[in-house]
C-alpha cells in the first residue's frame, strides 16, 4: 500500500491538506478592524468542507491501490485543489492590507501531488 510511490504522493497531498487547518495562508487586516487576522481552513464553512473533501479524497484513494484505473480517476482531486487556491484568493479581498504567508506554498503542493500521482 505505501510501497508505491504514488501512494506517497497522495499522503503528501492529505497531509498537506490537513496543515492547512493549523497554517495560515494569508494574514491581514480587514476594513474598519485593526486586528490582525489569519485566513487558514477553518475560516469559512466553504473552504473547511474542501480542504476536508480533499484530504479525505487523498486517503481514500491510498486505501484502493490494487485498482489502479479507479485511482487514476480519483486523482482528479487537483481540480478540487485547484478550486481550493481559487477560495483563498476569493477571501482575499476581504483584507485591505496584509501578506500572503510562507505555508501558502502547500496549496500548490496539493495540486503537484495529485498530478504526480496520476503519472504514475
Amino acid at each position: 500500500m505505501i510501497q508505491r510511490i504514488q501512494s506517497l504522493w497522495l499522503l503528501l497531498a492529505a497531509a498537506c491538506a490537513f496543515a492547512g487547518f493549523k497554517f495560515p495562508y494569508y494574514s491581514g487586516t480587514k476594513l474598519n478592524d485593526p486586528v490582525l487576522y489569519e485566513l487558514n481552513a477553518t475560516s469559512t464553512l466553504l473552504l473547511m468542507v474542501t480542504t476536508i473533501a480533499v484530504g479525505v479524497l487523498a486517503l481514500i484513494n491510498i486505501f484502493l491501490y490494487k485498482k489502479s484505473i479507479t485511482v487514476k480517476a480519483l486523482c482528479v482531486g487537483y481540480f478540487t485543489g485547484s478550486g481550493i487556491d481559487l477560495l483563498y484568493y476569493r477571501e482575499n479581498h476581504q483584507f485591505c492590507t496584509g501578506t500572503y504567508a510562507l505555508t501558502a506554498i502547500l496549496h500548490s503542493i496539493i495540486v503537484l501531488a495529485f498530478v504526480m500521482a496520476a503519472r504514475e
